[in-house]
């Protein structure tokens, strides 16, 4: 059997518990959606293959641009964990609406996991996630996939959310600062194209998705959101986010 990982992790946390659920499975072939000019568009799987899944929730739901890439691949049969990640808030459709394209692509759903990583914005919530502990469940997870996957017809998840799903939710842009320093490195990783190469200091507002990349790998820390704002926002889902989330497999 082949193994692949498919994530679309902008800042880092996504790719962490890919990598944790994976860590006992065989040369893990891994395929970028958050590449700026993803290649994915010519790849095809067959039935041979296990695939792993696994993408952020924004505000409950995946991004819209991870899901036109992954629909861009050819499944062909193959097995697949879809993965959602969260920042200790909700994952509410995200599973749902990765299960759908994941079929819709062609790929055989076989099982499911939420997980819980740092949240992108707001970092006093799931600091740290995932962390040690989190590392060994996932793991768990990822050897108990493996043996569903051996079985000769894996049955279906009963996976959690709602069709129709939640309505996307205006994210926050970030800013250049006067600290930027036009290096570019943004505009370069930007998963939207939405930092021009020629004036990186500027942000078009119509394809930023919010995935905030650019303000985690900014050398001169110099882009950030509205401060005011992400303390409102922090203080709104303080209630939902104080009890600790664990991560969940749906097999």
């Amino acid at each position: 059997m082949k193994y692949y990982q498919i994530v679309f992790s902008p800042t880092g946390g996504t790719q962490r518990v890919s990598e944790a659920i994976t860590q006992s499975w065989e040369e893990v072939n891994t395929v970028d959606l958050s590449n700026p000019v993803p290649a994915a568009t010519d790849i095809s799987f067959d039935s041979n293959s296990l695939v792993l899944i696994a993408m952020p929730s924004f505000g409950g739901v995946a991004p819209q641009l991870a899901l036109d890439r992954l629909a861009r691949l050819k499944g062909n049969g193959a097995k697949c964990v879809i993965v959602a990640v969260y920042g200790n808030r909700a994952y509410e459709d995200t599973l749902v609406q990765m299960e759908d394209e994941a079929q819709n692509a062609g790929f055989q759903v076989i099982a499911a996991i939420s997980a819980v990583a740092e949240h992108s914005i707001i970092h006093e919530y799931a600091t740290g996630r995932p962390d040690a502990d989190d590392c060994k469940k996932l793991a768990e997870f990822g050897k108990q996939i493996l043996e569903k996957a051996a079985a000769r017809q894996p049955s279906k998840p009963s996976v959690p959310g709602n069709r129709p799903y939640r309505k996307a939710e205006s994210g926050l842009v970030p800013k250049a600062g006067s600290g930027c320093t036009s290096c570019g490195l943004c505009a370069q990783k930007c998963p939207a194209g939405a930092i021009p190469t020629s004036t990186p200091e500027t942000t078009d507002k119509s394809k930023c998705i919010s995935c905030m990349r650019c303000v985690s790998i900014c050398p001169a820390h110099a882009r950030k959101v509205n401060s005011l704002i992400v303390s409102m926002a922090a203080a709104a889902i303080k209630k939902a986010c104080s009890v600790k989330k664990e991560n969940e497999l749906f097999l």
